[in-house]
């Protein structure tokens, strides 16, 4: 199922995850804008994983103290998307 998601205080404009409903996995992440190089390689770190897993990993982790970051944003993304789940 995919979901996309309007980021906040963050370069990326948007964020479309692509998950399995089965076994709550991310099947795929693109971010609209940002920093190409690494959300590209956040998108591929992240193929795969539990949402847990990566909602973990990646939540409060800031840039340039604006209180959050594509990671971050992502994290958020996936937690709105559990509770639809």
């Amino acid at each position: 199922m995919e979901f996309n998601y309007g980021t906040n205080g963050v370069c990326a404009r948007q964020i479309t995850i692509d998950i399995n409903e089965e076994d709550k996995t991310i099947n795929s992440v693109s971010f609209l804008g940002g920093c190409n190089g690494n959300l590209k390689g956040i998108s591929a770190l992240v193929k795969g994983k539990k949402i847990d897993e990566v909602i973990d990993t990646l939540k409060g982790i800031d840039c340039n103290f604006k209180g959050t970051s594509c990671p971050d944003q992502l994290a958020r993304a996936l937690e709105d998307i559990k509770e639809e789940l």
